[in-house]
């Protein structure tokens, strides 16, 4: 009887994780080797043009752009050093398009893509957050009437830290993904940046 009734807990619990591995497609990098989110993702929306698109990273405290002349984001930070960042992502006020009702971005080492490692972030770096999806409609002084997401995440590098780029995957979206067939049924732009770090010692 015992074990009748856990063969039945156990074949619960299989089913469960086959539906999440169904209903969410793999990560850039993470449990497959896509090496952007248009191999699940279609760059079908209304928000492609850069002139409203807001993409920045900025230093959580002073809100000072890491954004450089040409394009790149430059992140410094001393070995032990942990830094506090913000991503704001959005439009810019005044725009006449739809709102985007959900934005998405990763931190992805291309380098790392082909490991077997669920780590695909720069080796010798800590993050606490390599990725995220977030409903738009925060609010950032700077930023009045935009329509945007912000969140912090944090850097440290370690010991085995050593200069590195990474490339910033963005997503600007609105709608649902089918089940299973995640191009369809989703409005979304795709946007990808290059982002530089470097270890100060």
């Amino acid at each position: 009887m015992k074990l009748k009734y856990f063969s039945l807990i156990t074949l619960f619990l299989l089913l469960i994780a086959v539906s999440l591995v169904w209903a969410y497609p793999p990560g850039v990098g993470i449990t497959s080797k896509s090496k952007n989110c248009l191999s699940c993702h279609v760059d079908n929306g209304p928000w492609k043009d850069q002139e409203n698109t807001i993409l920045d990273i900025m230093e959580k405290e002073s809100k000072k752009s890491l954004k450089q002349p040409d394009g790149t984001f430059l992140i410094s930070a001393h070995r032990g050093e942990t830094v506090k960042l913000l991503t704001v992502i959005g439009r810019k006020a005044g725009d006449s398009a739809p709102v985007p009702v959900r934005n998405g971005w990763i931190f992805v080492d291309p380098t790392r893509i082909e490991s077997n490692s669920l780590n695909k972030f720069a080796t010798g770096w800590s993050v606490d957050l390599p990725a995220s999806c977030r409903l738009v409609g925060d609010q950032l002084e700077g930023y009045p009437d935009a329509k945007i997401t912000v969140l912090q995440f944090t850097l440290r590098p370690g010991d085995e830290a050593e200069d590195s780029e990474l490339s910033w995957q963005v997503m600007l979206t609105k709608g649902e993904s089918v089940k299973g067939k995640a191009k369809e049924g989703m409005l979304g732009n795709y946007f990808e940046k290059k982002v530089i770090l470097r270890v100060v010692d």
